[in-house]
């Protein structure tokens, strides 16, 4: 049984981009507008590394600290960042998270026990 997991997880690490790192990197945007406490961003930040890592993944990433409101330049640079095929996530600091851009949508990581952070993804035509 051992042996099929190994091969299913081999089989899907070598869908995962490459890097020559051997640990994620995460680019964080907007942190000093979000007026989160230095303390919880950090724990944002650990729990994200230790989930890019245990799933494989050693590229690189960006965390976006949202604001309610988003500009026409965020969601140029998130699609940009999410067309060269590195995860964008965000982290909701308000009520509710910026809209997405046009053809993307906002999918909640429920798996974060804060309720707060979002990846973004590509609409499917239905």
């Amino acid at each position: 049984m051992h042996g099929i997991l190994r091969r299913i997880q081999s089989s899907l690490s070598a869908l995962l981009p490459k890097s020559g790192s051997d640990r994620p990197t995460i680019s964080s945007y907007g942190q000093e507008e979000s007026n989160l406490d230095p303390e919880e961003m950090q724990s944002v930040m650990e729990w994200l590394f230790l989930s890019l890592m245990n799933a494989g993944y050693f590229g690189r990433s960006h965390l976006f600290w949202l604001q309610p409101e988003g500009s026409v330049e965020l969601k140029r640079q998130l699609q940009q960042l999410h067309r060269q095929g590195e995860p964008v996530l965000a982290y909701r600091c308000g009520a509710r998270t910026s809209p997405p851009p046009a053809g993307f949508y906002w999918r909640l990581m429920s798996e974060h026990p804060s309720m707060r952070i979002y990846q973004l993804e590509v609409k499917q035509d239905d």
